[in-house]
């Protein structure tokens, strides 16, 4: 079974909410088998223009752990402070087998 990845793409406009945010996602995240692949660091722009603010990478043991983890009653309020705190751009993907 193929790992899938929710790639997020951050701008932060509420630095005091965010870091709320921030606190409480990993034990989230861990509660559904994922882990950080990329939370923020460096990024080389290399096509397209584009210049991502923070890019977040989190990688799940398969899509349904990762879908589960989004609609998770337990992250639903975290993800609101997200929603909140900038503006984001969200995907899941599978990744290859």
């Amino acid at each position: 079974m193929p790992k899938a990845y929710l790639i997020v793409e951050v701008e932060t406009t509420d630095p005091e909410l965010m870091a709320k945010y921030r606190e409480g996602t990993p034990a989230a995240i861990a509660r559904h088998g994922g882990k950080f692949i990329v939370r923020g660091g460096a990024a080389h722009p290399l096509e397209g223009g584009w210049t991502p603010p923070r890019i977040v990478v989190v990688e799940f043991p398969s899509l349904q752990k990762a879908k589960d983890f989004y609609a998770c009653p337990h992250y639903k309020p975290l993800l609101e402070m997200r929603l909140k705190a900038g503006k984001n751009k969200a995907i899941l993907v599978e990744g290859a087998e």
